[in-house]
Parts: structure tokens; sequence; C-alpha cells
């Protein structure tokens, strides 16, 4: 460029060009030590030394000084505090009328605050029973019963149209192979029963597209665990021969139900061989109905989790329930109620912790085992809470619950409707299904695995009452007068009384000023 012949200018001088300045420099500040003293200006204030060492009561100066410096960060913390809630009113009052100005916005957030309470889930399942030829109840295979809906099945069988109710039995790697088996020949009683492994690491189509090529140029086959998926032939030639021996004309109905987190839309995923449906551990992801098309003439839909009734065992409630994720309910309390229905001696094996007196102290151990520590090295109970939490619902721990030794059928069920509606499906093909699935899956052993002790089929909201009381709304007040409701608890200075009577006037301190 034109520039780059350029240098910069040298900072180099002469001594005695340096040596000028230098002067000039003392003269000025010469100059103005004279002008200073002319006008009375006094001297610089000496730092403070700090208190003496002789200097009788010395631990209680210093103490006090201490005292008052906290009460003063203490009073400037609730300044900072007092203006953040000053802050937060302001912009809440903005935009309460930035929304009460636009009708669209507020009618928008009504909207949304509707379609994520429990009347809307019951409505979203109701339409899913109702467009669906088959319904496909999923059970978690570690505790069959507690993941039946009585009201659920009642209801589908109530319905017209002659629809057909299915058993699918989720998770069974989690299980004992002898666990599984028992609870398939007690399912089959009543309803057809699939045994199935679902998928749990499953990517979009380009994710999946990208891991196919490098795959295929690299020859590696995966085949870890969460990836491989079980059962799905066995399922899709039960549907695809019930559909041709019905002879309906389209594609046929699936609709999958279930509590929150047995996994209805892994199994999707699982059968789509990609991410159709948003899945995890959280419980309740799926919020609405959708349908996927799986084959040809199989197409399944997606239904949110059911509603567990209140009046359900707080065990259950903590399995089946949105409490936890609704903030109903803590997470220590759920925990809590799990580790009441567990053998305390199993736990400390599965979890690898010494042996503990409550749920508090178990929680301490856990956290400090997984490296969930807070600032000073305090266990953090609230993560250890939820990572446990997510460990019984997700598919990662095994645990299973005995089944029934003279299994019997429930009041909405009789012989008549049982035989009616095993009519239409190949139940030797499903045997030999069931019995290719459980070769293939790979079980952990008796010993490993936590018993838990099963409170029954859990209750579920299906009735038309719940519509004709709705709960309230929830106010701008109360959602964000939550989050201000916090306080901050300060440390309260102890106050100390010193005597000075004994002190003479001359040894006397100024006790306002800070000693540092």
């Amino acid at each position: 460029s034109c520039f780059s012949g350029l240098k910069k200018a040298s900072k180099r001088v002469s001594c005695s060009k340096r040596y000028k300045i230098q002067k000039k420099v003392r003269e000025h500040n010469k100059k103005l030590r004279k002008d200073a003293k002319k006008k009375g200006v006094g001297k610089k204030v000496k730092k403070d030394i700090g208190v003496p060492n002789k200097a009788p009561f010395k631990e209680d100066i210093l103490r006090e000084a201490e005292q008052r410096r906290s009460k003063l960060e203490e009073e400037k913390e609730k300044k900072k505090l007092a203006k953040q809630q000053e802050r937060a009113q302001k912009r809440k009052k903005e935009n309460a009328a930035g929304r009460d100005a636009d009708p669209k916005a507020k009618k928008a957030r009504k909207v949304k605050e509707k379609g994520a309470s429990k009347i809307m889930l019951l409505s979203y399942l109701l339409q899913v029973i109702d467009a669906s030829d088959i319904i496909v109840e999923i059970l978690d295979a570690r505790d069959p019963l507690g993941s039946r809906c009585p009201q659920l099945e009642e209801a589908v069988l109530k319905r017209e149209g002659n629809k057909k109710l299915l058993f699918l039995l989720n998770k069974i790697d989690l299980v004992p192979k002898e666990n599984v088996e028992k609870w398939l020949q007690c399912l089959q009683l009543e309803f057809p029963a699939v045994a199935f492994k679902a998928s749990t690491q499953l990517q979009d189509k380009t994710v999946q597209e990208k891991k196919a090529r490098f795959a295929t140029l690299n020859g590696v086959v995966d085949q870890t665990k969460g990836v491989a998926c079980y059962g799905s032939s066995s399922l899709l030639q039960l549907l695809g021969d019930y559909a041709n021996e019905t002879g309906r004309e389209g594609s046929l109905k699936v609709g999958l139900v279930g509590f929150p987190n047995v996994g209805k839309s892994s199994l999707i995923n699982s059968l789509k061989g990609m991410r159709a449906c948003n899945a995890g551990v959280q419980r309740g992801i799926t919020r609405c109905f959708q349908d996927v098309h799986i084959s040809k003439n199989v197409k399944m839909i997606d239904s949110p989790g059911i509603v567990a009734a209140q009046s359900n065992p707080k065990a259950a409630m903590a399995l089946r329930s949105l409490q936890v994720e609704d903030k109903q309910e803590t997470v220590l309390e759920a925990v809590r109620t799990l580790l009441k229905q567990c053998n305390k001696q199993q736990v400390m094996l599965q979890y690898n912790v010494p042996d503990f007196r409550n749920s508090l102290e178990f929680l301490s151990f856990f956290a400090k085992k997984r490296g969930f520590l807070q600032k000073g090295g305090v266990p953090n109970t609230e993560l250890a809470a939820s990572t446990f939490l997510n460990d019984w619902t997700g598919a990662k721990l095994s645990y299973h619950c005995k089944a029934p030794e003279k299994p019997s059928l429930p009041p909405y069920l009789s012989e008549e409707i049982v035989t009616e509606m095993q009519k239409g499906w190949d139940l030797d093909k499903l045997r030999k299904g069931n019995e290719e699935t459980l070769r293939s899956v790979k079980f952990p052993n008796q010993a490993s695995s936590i018993v838990l002790l099963s409170k029954g089929p859990t209750a579920g909201v299906l009735s038309d009452v719940v519509e004709d009381k709705p709960a309230p709304e929830p106010t701008e007040e109360d959602i964000e007068g939550s989050c201000e409701n916090q306080e901050v608890r300060l440390q309260v200075p102890v106050p100390v009384n010193i005597d000075l009577s004994s002190v003479h006037t001359d040894d006397a301190y100024d006790f306002n000023k800070d000693f540092k």
C-alpha cells in the first residue's frame, strides 16, 4: 500500500531535554505546594495504622468494627434487592399495559394457558381414542399393574366402532426375564400383549444420515444398548395381519395411550427409525396428539400422557403424575415416598451408598457420589433428587414388581368381552414373536434389580365432570409473585456490649471509624 513506507516517529530524546522536563515538573509541584500553604490547605491525611496492640479491649473494638462493616454490607444488599423489586414491578406494569393495549396478544396468552391445562390434555386424549381403530396401552414392564388405567380401558370398551385394545409391555430390558414372562402370561388373560424394547438414542434424520454414511465408509456397526430396538417386527406383523383380516380400506389408525414417560413417543421413533416425535426423560413432553405414518397401511397417533387422579397413593403419583413438573410436589417428597416402597439394602447396592437413616441422608450420599456439590462442598440434594427421579421414570434403572400368582379379571371385564377382544388377532404369531424378542434381549439378573411394592392400577381422570369444574387460571400476580416472594436471608449482627468505664479519656478511641 501507499503507507507501507512510513515509519513511526522515535520516542528517543536527548538527555538534556529529559533533565529539563524533570526540572520543570519539580518546579511546578513546588509552586503548587507553596500556593496551597499560603491558602491554608492542610497536608494529606495520614493512613490509619489500625488499633495498637497495647490498646485495651482491642479484640472487642475489632469485633465491633467488623460487625459495623457487615451491617453496612447488609444494608447495601437490601437496597440492591429493593431496587430489583422496584424494577420488576415497573416491568410488570409496563407488560400489563402492553398486553391490555393489544387484544390479540391477550387472547393468545389465554389460549396458551388453556392449552397447557389438564382439561386440554384430556380432550386430546379422548380425540385420539375416538379417531383410532386400535388402542395400544403402553405399560412400563417394571410396574405393569401401576401403568394400567382402569378408567381408560373402560372408556375404550364403551366406545362405539368395535375398537380393539392391545397391551404393549415396554422397557423389558430393565426387568429380569422370569418376571417379564410371568407378566406376559398374566396380561394375555385379558388382552393380547406384545413384548417390546424401544430405542432411546435416535437422532434427527440429518444426523442419522451422516452417521449411516460414516458407518458405511468405515465398516462400523452401532450395536449399543440404547440404539437397539426389539419387538418392532412382531408388532408390525400383528397390526398388518389384523388389517388384512378385517379388510379395512385405507390406513389402520393405531392410538398410543398411557401414563407419562412409559415410552409412547419412543415407540413411534423406534418403528419409524428416526426421531419423528419429541421424547425425553422429562415427563409430559408430548402436549398434543400427532399422526405419524409408520407404513403404507399403518398410521400411529401419539397422545399426551393420562392425567392421574389425586386420589391415587403417593407412590403411584410420584412415578405416574406430572405433579413434580407442575411444581405441585417437591422432588424431595417424591424421593421420600419412593424409598419407602423399596428394600433399603437393594437401594444401597444399586447406588453404591452407605447405610442411611432417611431420604435426606440418602440424597446427601448420592450427591457426593455423583459430584453434585454446591459452594463450600455442600451436597446439592435438589439436583440429586431430580436425577434419582429421572432414573426411576426413564429407561435406565432396573426395578420390578412381582406378578400376581392368581390373577383375576377387573370388574369392567367379563369372559365374553375378553373373547371378543381377542378375535381377529393371530395369537400364535404373537406368541412366537414374543419368544423371539425375549431371546434377543439381554436381561438383568434378579440380584441387580430392585423390588418395588406396586400400589395396583393407577386411577386416571377421563370423566367429563372435570370439564364442568375447570381449574382457575393463574393470574399475572400469581405467576410473577412466586418469583418475587423469595426472601434473601441475611445474617443478623450480634450486638456486643463493651464496658468502657475503666478506660481513661486519654486512651479513648473513635468507635465510628472502621479499623482495617
